[in-house]
């Protein structure tokens, strides 16, 4: 028997988007029925950031005690036991989780239905025997790791990100597809964890990063040990004994082979669309996702899309801040508009790789080259030298009224120092408001006001502020 039900909210979704969304209205007392078929929390909390950075955090402890000596102090010889790390991510995705659970979510008023999701028409869909007929509808359907069509692929078992936190052994040689910042984060922390690493990229790795910056945190993976192999196309698989891996790849000096006894897949990731039913619905898609406009409402006007599921930048704070945006335009039917000059985005290796706002491409190209780059290099910075922690930079882009553009930063703590520089951007700060504030001594986030005065010094070659400062020296 089918059951029927007419809330004002449909949420399709149960990760850190569609929880948001389902969250805010359960507390204004709005008729929320959230749909999930699988895990709740999503791809975030059961395969990507929590468990990603609970293992870069282990190979952090082994790099720390590696690197002890520099400082004076011997613990000895790294031991990894790699069942106990795998013990330690499931106990922080274990320790978060509750936030997220099915119990929580219906204490809060949600009536949350455990099934598979799809549309029959453009107003109704069907989970299980229910059948919801929503006022809106926002889909948070989320992502999940692409697999490219790579010849013997399918006769190998490879890991995903879905499958590689469920691990209890280590790997001896990890041979990783794809070098962005998934694979460039594992790449280096299984490195740390004892691990031989080789990874194949057929661009650039992290190419969607400052090629400056991005090369300095390459080249300190690569002083780890990790083999990046930039420009090579895989172009086969096949098993190698037992349980090993071969990869063949070609890149422009040759064709090569790398033997490993694991294979991680990190080439990207692809929208969850399949199943949903959006032709029915009349919801335009394509394999990027669901076509949304800035309002993330799609084709179909009663239905949302947000996060990864929407096209765009595929980070679990985008999904978040998608919820703010579709809660405000259906709760308080106030508009509103994604604006993605202003999301930050971090890559956890070490040193760290986060950026906010345009590039210095995309903003000389937007401004017509009148610009100003400011930089400043941690080997600058008093507290990175007593931590040995020397290798970065920060770049900021002004334009000509010294309003900051974009920041990005290589270097440790990066994902920590960009907050400021995302609350500036979105705010629409100048270098004026940065040479104004007082960092405390000694910090490495001193770097930013470092790098904003440097847009001063050429004034001070000047003729008239020359005379300026003689005549104060002289008369003040």
């Amino acid at each position: 028997m089918t059951t029927r039900l007419t809330p004002d909210i449909c949420v399709i979704g149960g990760g850190s988007g569609g929880l948001s969304v389902a969250a805010a209205a359960a507390a204004f007392g709005v008729e929320v029925v959230l749909i999930e078929k699988g895990k709740m929390g999503g791809d975030c909390l059961n395969y990507g950031c929590v468990p990603s950075k609970a293992m870069i955090a282990a190979g952090k402890h082994a790099h720390a005690i590696a690197e002890a000596p520099q400082f004076g102090v011997s613990a000895g010889e790294v031991k990894v036991d790699f069942r106990k790390v795998h013990n330690h991510v499931h106990s922080v995705i274990g320790a978060i989780g509750p936030n997220d659970s099915v119990e929580r979510f219906r204490a809060m008023g949600v009536n949350v239905i455990e099934a598979a999701a799809h549309f029959t028409d453009k107003s109704t869909v069907l989970a299980g025997d229910t059948e919801i007929r929503a006022r809106r509808f926002v889909i948070a359907t989320g992502s999940s790791a692409f697999v490219p069509p790579i010849p013997g692929l399918d006769t190998v078992d490879y890991l995903t990100n879905e499958t590689l936190f469920e691990r209890t052994r280590a790997p001896k040689h990890l041979i990783v597809i794809g070098g962005g910042p998934i694979g460039m984060e594992m790449a280096q922390a299984h490195r740390r964890l004892g691990a031989e690493v080789t990874v194949i990229e057929g661009f650039k790795a992290l190419g969607k990063d400052d090629p400056e910056l991005a090369a300095i945190v390459l080249d300190n993976i690569r002083a780890e040990g990790v083999a990046i192999l930039e420009g090579s196309k895989v172009t086969l698989v096949e098993k190698r004994g037992k349980t090993g891996v071969r990869v063949h790849y070609e890149s422009d000096s040759g064709a090569g082979q790398i033997d490993g006894s694991d294979l991680l897949v990190a080439a990207g990731r692809l929208a969850n669309v399949e199943g949903l039913g959006l032709d029915k619905a009349g919801i335009e898609h394509d394999r990027r996702g669901i076509k949304v406009g800035a309002n993330l409402r799609s084709s179909n006007s009663r239905v949302y899309a947000i996060g990864d599921v929407a096209g765009g930048l595929q980070f679990t704070h985008v999904a978040g801040y998608h919820a703010g945006l579709v809660v405000q335009q259906i709760l308080f039917r106030a508009p509103a508009r994604e604006n993605r000059d202003i999301i930050p985005w971090a890559t956890y290796t070490d040193p760290e790789l986060a950026h906010v706002g345009l590039t210095e491409e995309e903003a000389a190209k937007r401004h017509g080259g009148r610009i100003s780059v400011l930089r400043w290099p941690y080997a600058e910075n008093d507290r990175a030298q007593s931590e040995r922690k020397t290798r970065g930079l920060i770049k900021m882009v002004v334009d000509r009224k010294a309003r900051i553009l974009g920041v990005s930063i290589a270097g440790a703590g990066a994902g920590e120092m960009i907050n400021m520089w995302a609350l500036a951007i979105t705010n629409g700060m100048k270098l004026k408001d940065v040479r104004g504030y007082v960092p405390p001594y000694p910090t490495m986030a001193e770097i930013g006001k470092r790098a904003a005065i440097t847009y001063y010094a050429p004034m001070t070659r000047k003729p008239f502020v020359r005379w300026l400062v003689r005549f104060l020296r002289r008369f003040g």
